[in-house]
């Protein structure tokens, strides 16, 4: 490689790393959608353990990620974050890995049909998989390892486990994750 080439690749890595440290420090590492992913498997909770019928229940559960958006603007606004802020060109890779999700769902919803005993461990585990890629966005490491033991830990809990303890141990372990972000994000900050 040419020393021009390699002098504007450092320059670009340089920018897209001071890129990256902006969505972390001003979305303070998507903070507030894990808060509402809290709230979220608290519901599954809470709809997992009242005994109804796998469909009904089914159903119910993915009706429980519906107030995901406006919950986490008011949490945005509760914390000062204002999540709809488009001031950083990196906002569309977040966009992207927040509606490939989307994409997932069909999974979910062939599970709903085809198995519908282990729909719950499904979407945990596609729950769990897409904080992959902002690991890279926000360059928090909480993202790549939340990636991996949430999507193995769904898997285990949902062959050997009630669904509302999984769900249960999902919402713990949201705390835990929304914590560490909350502070990790805060003290860089600040």
């Amino acid at each position: 490689m040419s020393k021009i080439k390699e002098e504007r690749l450092n320059e670009l890595t340089l920018g897209l790393d001071e890129l990256r440290e902006d969505m972390r420090v001003s979305q303070r590492g998507g903070f507030p959608f894990i808060a509402v992913s809290v709230i979220i498997w608290g519901l599954i909770t809470v709809v997992t353990s009242l005994g109804l019928p796998q469909f009904r229940e089914n159903l119910l559960v993915l009706c429980c990620a519906c107030p995901l958006l406006p919950l986490a603007y008011v949490v945005g606004k509760i914390v000062k974050i204002d999540i709809f802020d488009r001031s950083n060109p990196l906002w569309r890779i977040g966009i992207t890995a927040t509606c490939n999700q989307i994409i997932y769902l069909l999974i979910v919803m062939w599970a709903y049909r085809a198995t519908p005993d282990k729909m719950l461990m499904v979407y945990a585990m596609i729950f769990g998989a897409h904080f992959l890629p902002y690991a890279w966005l926000y360059k928090i490491k909480a993202y790549l390892v939340t990636s991996i033991v949430l999507p193995i830990t769904a898997l285990a809990m949902g062959l050997y486990l009630p669904r509302n303890i999984m769900a249960a141990v999902i919402a713990a372990y949201e705390i835990v994750f929304a914590t560490v972000i909350f502070f990790g994000t805060r003290k860089k900050s600040e």
